[in-house]
């Protein structure tokens, strides 16, 4: 420890900005009726997205348990949707493993809320709108910009994402002088950095998703929210995650996220309501962690039973609260925002 270490990395006047952004959100959702919740930061279950790593404890009893820190407090909203809440939100600390950097820290805040009866489009307006009323460089800019997940390709990187193999999207990045394991790609997080085992000769061989991965942080994501806000949405259906499928040609996910000023901020759902479909999710993720070599997790028993118990048609999203801080003190680093990041925890 370096003599220093015990103080805040962030300046107090920006300690006080945040609360008061704080404020603002909070108000934002009172004044729209939208009730504010709390759910646990430790489970019994934990996410089997093959993108998150969770962090564990061991609980003391006879016989000891293992509880899970929570990657989202997603899981146990929808549970409380389920038994008829109506809409709700909270502000909430998530933990994930792995993921540090400019604009990561392993414990961080993320900001979710969830409206039954709208589905994902009615919810970009609301994003959009939250958005204005917490960062001042957005309040004379023109409306936002909605992209489908082809178009934005094919407008900031020159390739059709669907049609496209890897050895095309490969030669693509060549084009583009995209770096293998650039600093771009290791700011969206560890889920998106993927990188050659033996040098760049063997990088043709990376799945098409990992293409797309690197292509979306390092080419297309630093072109939007430019100048106004930015949402990309109709994902491929293998980037669904919990989002509804829609039966296009091809199928794609009911399923968006927003940018500021190159900066991923939400990812939000047309939240799926099918249990056996939830279920047979989960079953395909704990089946590719196996094959993958990823430590195996509990999957939400609760949150199937809650589905079947019945889940209303609603659309949901996850804001990076840290990242809309940054945004709006205009800082670099999340360092600059949170008081003490994990090497001073």
């Amino acid at each position: 420890m370096s003599e220093g270490d015990w103080r805040a990395s962030a300046p107090l006047e920006n300690l006080r900005r945040r609360a008061e952004l704080v404020d603002r959100v909070r108000r934002f959702f009172a004044e729209r009726g939208v009730l504010e919740v709390e759910t646990p930061v430790l489970g019994a279950s934990a996410a089997t997205d093959l993108h998150l790593a969770s962090l564990s404890t061991t609980l003391s009893g006879a016989p000891p348990r293992t509880l899970w820190l929570q990657t989202s407090p997603e899981l146990h909203m929808k549970r409380l949707l389920a038994a008829g809440s109506g809409p709700i939100w909270q502000l909430s600390k998530a933990f994930r493993d792995g993921e540090a950097g400019r604009r990561h820290n392993p414990e961080f805040t993320m900001l979710e809320w969830y409206r039954p009866g709208w589905d994902h489009h009615r919810l970009m307006d609301e994003v959009e709108e939250l958005l204005r009323a917490t960062l001042p460089q957005l309040a004379d800019v023109p409306a936002a910009e909605k992209l489908t997940y082809r178009e934005a390709f094919q407008r900031h990187a020159g390739v059709d994402p669907f049609a496209a193999d890897a050895t095309a999207l490969c030669r693509r990045a060549a084009e583009l002088g995209v770096a293998v394991g650039s600093t771009a790609a290791s700011d969206r997080g560890s889920a998106h950095t993927p990188r050659a085992a033996d040098g760049e000769a063997t990088i043709v061989d990376w799945p098409r998703e990992e293409w797309l991965h690197l292509l979306l942080a390092t080419v297309v994501e630093p072109r939007l929210g430019r100048g106004r806000v930015s949402f990309v949405h109709d994902f491929p259906a293998a980037e669904a995650a919990l989002a509804r499928v829609r039966d296009d040609d091809p199928p794609v996910a009911e399923r968006f996220e927003a940018f500021v000023d190159g900066v991923e901020l939400a990812n939000g759902y047309h939240e799926l309501a099918d249990s056996p479909e939830q279920a047979r999710r989960f079953a395909a993720d704990l089946a590719a962690r196996r094959e993958r070599g990823l430590p195996a997790v509990p999957a939400d028993e609760r949150l199937l039973a809650a589905l079947s118990h019945g889940f209303p048609d609603c659309a949901g999203v996850a804001l990076g609260f840290d990242r809309l801080a940054m945004l709006a003190l205009g800082a670099a680093s999340i360092d600059e925002v949170i008081a003490f990041p994990i090497d001073r925890a």
